[in-house]
């Protein structure tokens, strides 16, 4: 089998899942040739076998004239059985040619359809996604196929590293700092709750917002900024419990990511995890912006040994049982192979 993926991601949870199943892919054989962004940190992740091209295709660059005839040449010399654009920005790449599977997959909620006319099937992450693409009017093919996540345990890192004692008890949070991932949540929920150490990974625009909130509510020396990682496990390893207070989250890899390193998590009630997690099963859900519930839960992790191991054992069956590398890789197998939807 041979696959074309176009990505123009930056840096976060969906890039790190592209990477996953693009070298998943190649586990299995899979030829494949991606385009990304230049610069992506994530670059060097890629199985060997897989052939990387940059591009911006940004509006006002020579990318955006050139790429689409880079694009066409490739695929009538190279002959893929599978295009697979994702997001809408790489779907708006994949070009009305005969012969390919020409897929789009989705993470997000699509705001139109006019990016998709070269598209013959739209694979969502979340049935949520799925219904929102069908509102909007589409009339092809749609098919529901979620991540997955390295299950594999990693060695948590040295507290010292982000200079926490060792005793601490520690929530981590990670993601792009923009405002719908509500970082500022947790902050607000140091403030009456002075034994706690809020580590946060990642990074963006919303940083010094967060460091001056940090310092405004007197708690900026129990808060600790490790930047982006390209590798954020073994720092959610090293944590007490994980935290995910997104306003708006499509699904929620992050909290995959900790499932898998055997930490409790507390996540918002957004679209994705009202999918997937249940209250006292396999997390702990708390409404919206609300600090004080997360402080309430991390309060009940602290104080119920029982609570956390029944957690994290739910967390664990849920990764087994509806995102595993096998079920997502045979789906979208059995898709390009078909040719058309599964649905």
């Amino acid at each position: 089998m041979k696959i074309v993926h176009f990505h123009f991601g930056k840096e976060g949870g969906a890039e790190r899942f592209f990477v996953h199943l693009v070298n998943a892919f190649a586990k299995r054989g899979v030829e494949q040739k991606v385009i990304i962004r230049p610069g992506r940190s994530w670059r060097s992740n890629f199985h060997e076998s897989v052939e990387v091209k940059e591009s911006h295709f940004r509006t006002a660059s020579l990318d955006r004239v050139l790429l689409p005839f880079f694009v066409r040449s490739l695929i009538e010399k190279w002959k893929p059985d599978c295009v697979l654009g994702w997001m809408p920005k790489g779907a708006k790449l994949v070009p009305n040619i005969s012969g390919p599977v020409k897929l789009v997959r989705l993470g997000d909620y699509p705001t139109s359809l006019r990016k998709f006319r070269n598209i013959d099937t739209v694979v969502c992450n979340t049935p949520g996604i799925a219904r929102h693409v069908r509102d909007l009017g589409w009339q092809r093919g749609i098919e529901v196929i979620s991540n997955f996540t390295d299950m594999a345990s990693v060695p948590p890192v040295d507290r010292d590293i982000l200079d926490t004692p060792k005793n601490a008890y520690v929530v981590s949070s990670s993601g792009r700092f923009v405002p719908r991932k509500g970082f500022d949540v947790l902050v607000r929920m140091l403030a009456d709750r002075p034994d706690i150490y809020l580590w946060l990974i990642g990074g963006g625009e919303e940083e010094q917002n967060l460091k001056a909130l940090a310092t405004k509510l007197s708690v900026a020396e129990r808060v600790r900024f490790a930047g982006w990682q390209k590798d954020p496990r073994p720092f959610i390893a090293a944590s007490d419990c994980f935290a995910m207070a997104s306003k708006h989250e499509p699904l929620g890899n992050v909290v995959l990511e900790a499932w898998a390193q055997g930490v409790p998590v507390i996540s918002t009630r957004a679209e994705g995890p009202s999918w997937f997690m249940r209250d006292e099963e396999n997390g702990l859900m708390v409404d919206i912006d609300d600090h004080n519930a997360f402080g309430r839960a991390v309060h009940r992790f602290r104080s119920d040994c029982a609570l956390v191991e029944k957690i994290v054992e739910g967390g664990s069956q849920t990764l087994q049982k509806m995102f595993s590398e096998d079920a997502v890789v045979n789906a979208y197998t059995a898709l390009i192979y078909s040719g058309r939807s599964l649905s």
